[in-house]
């Protein structure tokens, strides 16, 4: 940088060159420098929940006496430019740095005193009338704004963004549980011929995935209900009032509509992350439930000709470089992909959590990151997956009564009649002729025609109480 591009800032280690266009200051240059690790960023949720966080304690200082009206008026109309996204480009630092995220901290605390200096008048970088720490990080401090920022994050990505993204994706396979409800198909287990199955009543297994996975998503929200802010340093609560970590807890869940409370106990709050790692765990468990469905729909449509064939998906895009007229399950392995590295995220961010030694966790950007990048990733897989594949799968019915005919699971209805081992013979038999279990059955006459056409009736099997 050239001294005409650049301005000279300090802090309490000293004078540090930082970019004339930049809003962050000396402590945010010494991050930059230090961290270059990476490339990875704070997401947009990261960055909106820091403005909230920032905006509110202005609020929440300004109510409490301790912040002076004018001072207020700034830094909260400079933290609405952090949660509009339209600072994002002076958000800078690494994920990779302080184990606190006091770099992050700070690199908040710099840009909105910076951009409220611009809006009062003043010279960017001067601290005047504006001081990062005195005033935007007022009754706070690293060890309790990140891991609040974590919290107000991800509830704001999980209830807002996944949950509605896979009460969509139940949507569309509860619909094509009731398109296939009349196809009968063969069911499997072991990857062998089992009885029969309603391609409907697969799908509505489905769809129970999804639905129970937006549940699961939603209650995830409630582990991260309870927010460290107000504890400062080690949860003693230093250098703030004792009503504002309930005022801020009151204020962001005005700002965010999602119940935010105080933590009941903040040396908890502070020196674990319990509640982030159940967080974690519900996601994985989506995840793993994501899998399934994908897998499922990708064997059932294996073909078209030589696979299973029961299903068509959607053709999105040429299959092969050599093998014209191929089209693969290319949106199932897409979010099979995604799945894997959320599982992946959520080993790591278990690692994190576990690293929580005495009054505070030294991890906690690595756990910011992989939480809300699995929740983003998660998120928008399922969405392509559901207007891209399940939105447009077809069933192949002739392909599906074909293989009801020709499994030898069908001799299971005849056990309670004829016996285990006396249908057991059958299965053997039609396996070894290539005949079906039914044309066996009515070569060896063991019932009349008519009773064994009622018991071999697969529709029949896939509602056996009735």
């Amino acid at each position: 940088m050239s001294e005409q591009d650049t301005r000279m800032e300090s802090d309490s280690m000293g004078v540090m060159e930082v970019p004339d266009w930049a809003l962050w200051g000396a402590q945010t240059q010494r991050a930059v420098e230090n961290f270059p690790v990476s490339g990875y960023r704070f997401n947009r949720r990261f960055i909106r929940a820091l403005g909230l966080i920032k905006q509110a304690a202005a609020e929440v200082n300004q109510s409490l006496g301790l912040l002076d009206t004018q001072t207020a008026k700034w830094i909260i109309s400079a933290a609405d430019e952090v949660i509009e996204g339209k600072l994002d480009d002076h958000f800078v630092i690494d994920v990779f740095q302080t184990g606190s995220g006091t770099s992050t901290n700070m690199n908040a605390n710099e840009v909105i005193a910076n951009r409220a200096i611009q809006m009062a008048g003043g010279q960017v970088g001067s601290r005047n009338p504006v001081h990062p720490n005195d005033h935007v990080n007022m009754s706070q401090s690293s060890n309790d704004v990140i891991p609040t920022v974590i919290h107000v994050a991800a509830a704001e990505a999980l209830q807002r963004d996944m949950a509605s993204r896979l009460d969509s994706l139940a949507s569309a396979l509860e619909a094509k549980a009731g398109e296939f409800w009349p196809i009968l198909k063969i069911g499997r287990t072991h990857l062998q011929d089992a009885t029969p199955i309603r391609l409907g009543q697969e799908f509505s297994g489905y769809a129970a995935q999804a639905r129970l996975s937006a549940l699961r998503a939603t209650q995830a929200v409630r582990a991260l209900r309870e927010l460290p802010i107000g504890g400062t340093a080690v949860g003693t609560g230093i250098n703030t009032h004792r009503q504002f970590g309930q005022r801020m807890a009151g204020r962001l869940s005005g700002m965010t509509g999602i119940e935010f409370v105080e933590a009941r106990n903040h040396f908890e709050a502070q020196a674990a992350k319990d509640a982030v790692c159940e967080a974690g765990g519900v996601i994985r468990t989506i995840a793993v439930s994501m899998t399934k469905i994908a897998n499922d729909i990708r064997w059932l449509a294996s073909g078209p000709r030589c696979g299973l064939g029961e299903i068509t998906l959607p053709a999105t895009q040429p299959g092969s470089s050599i093998m014209p007229g191929k089209v693969n399950p290319v949106m199932c392995e897409m979010l099979i992909q995604t799945c894997a590295q959320v599982i992946g995220n959520d080993t790591a961010l278990t690692l994190a959590c576990r690293d929580s030694i005495l009054e505070l966790n030294m991890m906690m950007p690595l756990i910011a990151h992989n939480l809300l990048e699995s929740i983003r990733l998660l998120t928008n897989a399922v969405e392509i997956f559901t207007s891209r594949c399940v939105m447009g799968i077809q069933a192949n019915n002739t392909r599906c009564e074909h293989m009801i005919e020709q499994s030898l699971a069908m001799c299971t209805a005849l056990a309670p009649t004829i016996g285990y081992d006396a249908a057991a013979a059958i299965a053997k038999e039609a396996y070894t002729t290539g005949l079906s279990v039914r044309e066996v059955a009515l070569a060896r006459n063991v019932l009349p025609e008519d009773q064994l056409t009622r018991i071999l009736d697969p529709s029949a099997m896939t509602e056996p109480n009735k």
